[in-house]
């Protein structure tokens, strides 16, 4: 389901060798990761910003591409490091053999930072413990090459920006319209402009402590495309979880933090739409390190799975993308009229001389149905009528791309072809170019009709259907019809068989062949309605089969593929959101004991990634270990895999609303596993509610008022 340009995007099945690292995609997968969107920090695991994607980054630029710290001949020994939340980390470290007459360590050094919009602290304080006096030069090192992130993420190296002094202070680096100034307080006793180096004279008694902080800003001349999120303004309500496992309840309060620092506002706000909470409306960014902005699908899947904390995020993502929404055809972008885009940059991206992407790039076949079924799913949450009624013409609009699309192909299947020569060649979420291949392991050609962008499409039409009879408007029952049809062409077109019995093939490609391969696919058609009882069993059957379930999340291909490959993007690793999806699709098609292991699965990984589950980590499965090995250029946080814990723990309620019809279902099912659970916090039209599920499987719920509480 994600963002752009994850992977190497290529047609072709053979790609010559890379011979030299630069031209390599940095690995992530033992960087700290400190975020207040749209500015976050990469760093070493001892809080050294040091090559390759280390930095501080603003925006899609590098604010600072080092920022390290020595004791001059003195070694510093890491001794503990890492997160404390989403927006600060600390690190400490040993001045090896200074001071100490026993085996001791006696001064220490403790560097602590915190990030905000725009804004970097990093604070160092040395403290001696020991009985003796000591004196040591500290010198801070900091550097910078302004680069722009789609370079960062080639692996291309770019030149670093001479520093220019700032009294005696600071330094300061600038291009274009990007600037950045680092400021020192105390100033240091030493400052080299020329080699970037603030150097600090330091002598300690016993039990004394000295400390510096360096601030550093970064910003563009003519604002941010996307500012931060107004920090008292947070569009869900935070809930608590407090359950018989630990780790769901870590899970859950990591993910909503990392939500939190992935919140952007559209500058927009105040332009044709009634805007939000706090005055402006609210989404989230994709993830960082690569995918920090607007992206459609990414956006919305997030804020569909935060649906039980609030409405207004939902809101907020439906009026910024509706905004942008296709109004005319421009095959340069890809834009076309009622089309929801893919994501937005400041400017273009050039990965390649036949890969570039323009600032807003419209290449996703699944971002308008997935916007469609966002504000369905909305209203029946508590979304305010009269903000669903105002967003119910760009709702007319979606739904005339899914007919235009749908007969453009001349079989009824909604397709996506690159026809740029310089997008992405898959245009689902599965967005990498190998992503789409038959059992075989051949490369589907395009055009290509997905199977899961059927089922998005279906469901859809069906909630697009119930928008415009809710609300007066005309064509309810043609999109009821078109929905039918849709589902009659997909059960005689897609549909395969191999030794274990029928399945729906991925996808169907130019020549209307079904691609037969196995994968996780399935999942995104369950509780859609695209299905019936006997296909959603034969397809619970095979979500838990062990070629697909690793005991840690689903595979993206089953194992028992050609070209399966455990550290695959799309052909192999496994997605926290991909899960979450199944999850939620099992328990709403009526096969929770399906569900349950799949989310004990993600439960079990989340513990290997301290509680922040990364955009995707490898499929080798828990007979190869306890925890999952990351794919090590993955982002983390990321928006969807932070919004999983949500869904899942929403799946393991059964919670369902209808607020429209004075409603709220609140029906556990592998919730049980957990108990003694209570979760405060979450909202359901407009209000809090409270779930509680006894060691004996009692649930008790406190529901707001006006709405019936239906329990099964």
């Amino acid at each position: 389901m994600d963002t752009t340009v994850k992977a190497q995007d290529t047609n072709s099945s053979v790609t010559a060798p890379t011979s030299v690292a630069q031209d390599l995609q940095p690995f992530l997968h033992d960087a700290v990761v400190t975020l207040y969107a749209p500015s976050f920090v990469i760093s070493r695991a001892d809080g050294q910003l040091d090559g390759g994607a280390d930095g501080f980054y603003h925006g899609d630029s590098r604010a600072l591409s080092r920022l390290t710290v020595t004791t001059g001949s003195i070694p510093l020994a890491p001794v503990v490091g890492g997160l404390r939340g989403a927006d600060r980390a600390d690190f400490r470290a040993i001045l090896r053999g200074l001071g100490e007459v026993t085996p001791d360590p006696a001064v220490a050094l403790e560097r602590r930072r915190t990030v905000a919009s725009g804004r970097l602290e990093e604070n160092f304080e040395v403290s001696n413990a020991g009985t003796q006096r000591v004196g040591f030069r500290l010198t801070i090192t900091a550097a910078t090459d302004l680069a722009l992130m789609e370079r960062v993420k080639s692996g291309h190296t770019v030149d670093e920006v001479p520093a220019q002094a700032e009294g005696a202070a600071g330094l300061a680096w600038s291009r274009d319209e990007f600037a950045v100034r680092l400021v020192s307080e105390p100033a240091p006793d030493a400052l080299d402009a020329s080699e970037g180096r603030l150097s600090y004279d330091v002598e300690l008694d016993p039990g004394t402590s000295w400390t510096v902080t360096l601030r550093c800003t970064a910003g563009y001349a003519d604002g941010d495309q996307f500012p931060a999120g107004p920090a008292d303004s947070v569009p869900w309500r935070t809930p608590t979880l407090r359950s018989a496992d630990r780790r769901f309840d870590q899970w859950l309060d990591q993910s909503v933090a990392d939500a939190d620092r992935l919140r952007l506002v559209d500058p927009q706000s105040d332009e044709g739409l009634r805007v939000g909470v706090g005055g402006v409306d609210q989404f989230l960014a994709a993830g960082a390190p690569w995918f920090l902005t607007l992206f459609g699908r990414d956006s919305l899947w997030a804020a569909r799975m935060l649906l039980p904390l609030g409405t207004d995020l939902a809101a907020g993502t439906l009026r910024t993308l509706a905004r942008r929404q296709g109004g005319v055809v421009d095959p340069t972008t890809e834009e076309q009229p009622g089309k929801i885009l893919h994501e937005v940059r400041r400017g273009t991206q050039n990965f390649a001389e036949t890969f570039s992407l323009p600032p807003v790039y419209y290449g996703t076949v699944d971002a308008t149905p997935l916007w469609l079924t966002l504000l369905h799913d909305a209203w029946r949450w508590g979304m305010a009528p009269e903000q669903v009624e105002q967003l119910l013409p760009h709702a007319e609009s979606a739904l005339g791309w899914l007919r235009d699309q749908a007969e453009a192909g001349g079989d009824g299947f909604l397709k996506y072809v690159d026809r740029t020569g310089r997008g992405l060649a898959n245009q689902g979420w599965k967005d990498s170019g190998d992503s789409i291949r038959h059992r075989d392991g051949r490369l589907a050609d395009a055009p290509i009709a997905l199977c899961e962008v059927q089922a998005y499409a279906y469901e859809a039409a069906r909630g697009g259907a119930a928008l415009l009879r809710e609300f007066g408007r005309p064509g309810a029952d043609g999109w009821e019809e078109w929905a039918d049809g849709l589902a009659t062409r997909f059960r005689n077109r897609f549909w395969v068989e191999d030794e274990r019995g029928p399945y729906p093939a991925v996808a169907l490609d130019r020549d209307g062949r079904p691609v037969d391969s196995v994968t996780s696919g399935f999942g995104h058609l369950l509780g859609t309605g695209l299905l019936n009882r006997e296909e959603s069993a034969a397809l619970a059957a095979r979500l838990t089969g062990p070629d697909l379930d690793s005991g840690h999340g689903l595979r993206t291909l089953s194992s028992d593929s050609v070209g399966f490959n455990p550290f695959g993007y799309h052909i192999g690793s496994i997605w926290p959101h991909d899960t979450a999806i199944a999850v939620h699709g099992l328990v709403k098609a009526g096969f929770p004991d399906a569900a349950a292991p799949l989310a004990a699965g993600l439960l079990t990984a989340s513990a290997g990634f301290a509680a922040r589950l990364p955009e995707l980590f490898a499929g080798h499965g828990a007979e190869a270990g306890p925890h999952p090995a990351p794919y090590p250029a993955s982002c983390r946080p990321q928006a969807w895999a932070a919004a999983s814990a949500v869904s899942v723990l929403g799946a393991s309620l059964g919670l369902d609303a209808d607020v429209p019809g004075g409603t709220v279902t609140v029906a556990p099912t592998f919730a049980r596993t957990y108990a003694p659970l209570t979760v405060t916090g979450l909202q359901v039209g407009g209000d809090q509610l409270d779930v509680a599920v006894a060691a004996d499987g009692t649930v008790s719920v406190a529901a707001p008022e006006g709405l019936t509480v239906v329990m099964a």
